[in-house]
């Protein structure tokens, strides 16, 4: 095996190639702490926050469904047992819409968006945890920046 003075210098494909991979392996850690945590607090799985989250941040607490499923990347199904699981613990209920009869929307009731300030509070400090032990405060400005930057160009492709 090479020295790391030996290996050969990495070609601009083989950096974007070590950026994504970490990128995901950095993404897929704080998935796992974070979802281990809630998961234990609130005896939901992680999905379950991501469907919150989604609805905690998003205008009257509420979404299409088509458009949560979107958000969370989870597939129709897969929201649809979310949904179900949230509703049955009294934290989401499902609403028509009026619009189009096809449609509906989950929408947090006045329960989970309880739980979701305190639970959001409880994951900000987790979060802030877990990176003030790897960055500063100026890497993590930048990180965020970086990060967005990057988001921001990919949902907007130039097709």
């Amino acid at each position: 095996m090479p020295s790391p003075e030996q290996a050969p210098a990495q070609t601009d494909g083989e950096d974007a190639l070590a950026l994504v991979g970490l990128v995901v392996e950095t993404a897929s850690g704080m998935r796992r702490l974070t979802g281990a945590r809630w998961e234990r607090r609130y005896g939901l799985p992680t999905q379950s926050f991501d469907v919150l989250v989604r609805l905690a941040r998003a205008p009257g607490g509420r979404l299409r469904m088509s458009e949560l499923a979107t958000r969370t990347a989870l597939t129709p199904s897969g929201l649809t047992r979310a949904v179900d699981r949230l509703c049955s613990a009294g934290l989401v209920a499902r609403e028509s819409c009026d619009e189009d009869r096809r449609g509906a929307f989950a929408r947090l009731t006045p329960e989970g968006a309880e739980t979701m300030r305190e639970a959001l509070e409880y994951h900000r400090r987790h979060v802030d945890e877990l990176l003030d032990s790897a960055l500063t405060r100026s890497e993590r400005e930048a990180l965020v920046d970086l990060l967005r930057r990057l988001r921001d160009g990919l949902a907007c492709p130039g097709v």
